[in-house]
């Protein structure tokens, strides 16, 4: 199969608060620096009821304190049953095809007991220790992408490097063999063009990815690997129940959600890195002397400064409450803002720049409370490791067009590029 770049959905309209008042939000302009819109709605609006490009209304919740109660509040549930108005925000948290029965009970959509049921079993792939023996393979392949493009002088870091090195990373640990691993690629590649570009195709590609994690489940079931899946398995039969659907949403979920805040993790800090020359010579000349301090706490700043994920998943209240001094009625969708709260003046000292160095930094990059990003310590292994590695190995490393030019993918979960053309001195072996 041809490898595909994710391509971007179509531009969504622009979409004003429901009284009209406010900046606009969610066309392109917005798509390309949405802080200035942010800061607005943080000082005055701070839980902000919008109309959003579906035509669905929620609250938008932008101040730091007020995302931090909202993503640990138990009245604010991730089962969309809790929300009885447009089927347009049902069971949508971003994922390609989660709307079909068979997919919809992974981490993202479901409440305690089940949910604390399910991270306990899949927790225990993503624990240090065992991030840590995968880092040497993680490695692998970073330098072996590198090494497909150096000898060219240029290259498209997107679709090269940011979007395979974490399918490969995540395939590799749910078990799924490398002769198959490419047919995810093109597979995953198809599904990010979830808002634009031919739906039948998106269809297929869910359709063939969710037929074949049930046949894996079953071979692993046979004969189980040191792996994710076979590790699900073996904790169902020692007690553990874990239905059938379950483990494959768990895969599912776990291979999209997994690699694209990874792919826009590394290219949002790359492209922050070239904006902010001074804090990429810092992080070069720390890792030319063999430091990684400044690596291991750049990371964390370029996750609050420019993350990969824009608004954390849809909640929906289960009762009345007041949040940010709003009345928040039951079934009301509330979209916390990630990125707007990482910006909050009233946490982070001068929250527009990027310091490498910054060490207070709680950012909300990977959520907070009983839905903390599962697989947070595999994408920081996998962040800090092609950052590094880009900045070793390319050190001209430099933008191959004007910035201005460069175009974000619409959509209202993630924030990521459509590419990042780069160019640097030829490398030949």
């Amino acid at each position: 199969m041809h490898e595909q770049t994710p391509a971007a959905p179509e531009a969504p309209s622009a979409a004003p608060s429901v009284d009209g008042t406010g900046p606009t939000l969610f066309d392109w302009e917005f798509a390309t620096d949405p802080y200035p819109a942010y800061a607005w709605l943080r000082e005055h609006a701070p839980v902000h009821r919008t109309t959003l490009p579906s035509g669905v209304e929620a609250w938008l919740v932008t101040r730091y304190a007020d995302a931090r109660q909202a993503l640990a509040d138990q009245r604010l549930s991730k089962n969309p049953a809790h929300h009885e108005g447009s089927a347009h925000a049902k069971g949508r948290t971003g994922i390609p095809g989660e709307r079909k029965a068979e997919l919809m009970t992974h981490l993202l959509n479901i409440d305690p007991p089940d949910h604390t049921r399910l991270r306990r079993l899949v927790s225990k792939a993503f624990t240090p220790r065992r991030v840590a023996e995968f880092a040497p393979r993680v490695q692998e392949l970073t330098d072996h992408l590198i090494d497909q493009f150096v000898a060219k002088g240029e290259a498209d870091l997107i679709h090269e490097f940011a979007f395979p090195l974490p399918i490969y990373a995540i395939c590799e640990m749910l078990g799924v063999p490398r002769e198959d691993q490419d047919d995810f690629r093109d597979w995953a590649g198809m599904m990010i063009r979830h808002g634009g570009g031919p739906r039948g195709g998106v269809a297929r590609s869910v359709k063939q990815m969710r037929t074949y994690l049930g046949e894996l489940i079953h071979r692993k079931r046979d004969a189980p690997g040191d792996d994710l899946i076979s590790d699900l398995i073996r904790a169902s039969d020692h007690g553990d129940h874990l239905t059938e659907a379950e483990a494959t949403a768990m895969a599912f979920i776990l291979l999209f959600a997994g690699f694209e805040t990874t792919v826009n993790l590394i290219g949002n800090g790359v492209h922050s890195l070239f904006m902010n020359p001074d804090q990429r010579e810092r992080l070069q000349a720390s890792l030319a002397a063999g430091e990684s301090e400044l690596l291991a706490t750049g990371v964390e700043e370029l996750l609050r400064y420019d993350g990969p994920v824009e608004l954390a998943t849809w909640r929906f209240a289960t009762e009345p409450f007041v949040l940010g001094g709003q009345d928040i009625a039951a079934g009301d969708p509330v979209l916390v803002v990630l990125a707007a709260a990482d910006r909050d003046p009233e946490r982070f000292a001068d929250p527009d720049a990027l310091d490498l160095s910054r060490t207070d930094n709680q950012h909300l990059g990977y959520g907070h409370g009983i839905h903390y990003c599962v697989g947070a310590p595999l994408a920081r292994l996998e962040g800090q490791t092609a950052l590094a590695t880009l900045l070793r190995r390319l050190p001209d490393l430099e933008l191959a067009v004007p910035a201005g030019e460069l175009r974000w993918r619409g959509g209202l979960i993630m924030r990521g590029l459509r590419t990042l053309p780069v160019r640097f001195a030829v490398q030949t072996s």
